[in-house]
């Protein structure tokens, strides 16, 4: 999972890491866990079964589903590592980048390579044939 762009608030980063602590049974307990009929290939067996899961965890608002499996443990399973990744991914602190400037040098050596690849450009000017 990818880091977040928008600016994550400190309350919900914390969350995160406080839920990330926990087991898999404790972040069951503070998650809200809805089963739902899954549509999708599977037969009759998927499309009569409350198989798929959606957990919502309230404290951070992250919500994943999982209904690849006709199974209701292992969608359970399932959702349960994609909210630890995705809890995971809201613990990310992305470094401050610092503005620089190009050194002396390598405008220097940027400068003398341009003017390498022009005059070798400027010599392959050959007459065409009349």
């Amino acid at each position: 999972m990818t880091p977040p762009t928008t600016p994550i608030a400190p309350a919900r980063r914390q969350a995160a890491r406080e839920a990330l602590a926990l087991d898999d049974e404790a972040l069951l307990k503070v998650c809200d866990v809805e089963f739902f009929i899954a549509s999708g290939p599977g037969g009759q067996h998927r499309n009569t079964t409350a198989s798929g899961v959606r957990l919502s965890h309230p404290p951070t608002e992250l919500s994943v589903t999982a209904t690849e499996r006709r199974s209701q443990s292992q969608n359970k399973d399932a959702a349960v590592r994609r909210l630890r990744a995705g809890l995971q991914a809201l613990t990310f602190v992305p470094k401050v980048r610092k503005a620089t400037r190009p050194t002396l040098g390598s405008k220097r050596r940027r400068l003398e390579d341009k003017k390498r690849t022009s005059e070798k450009k400027a010599g392959r000017g050959g007459r065409l044939a009349d």
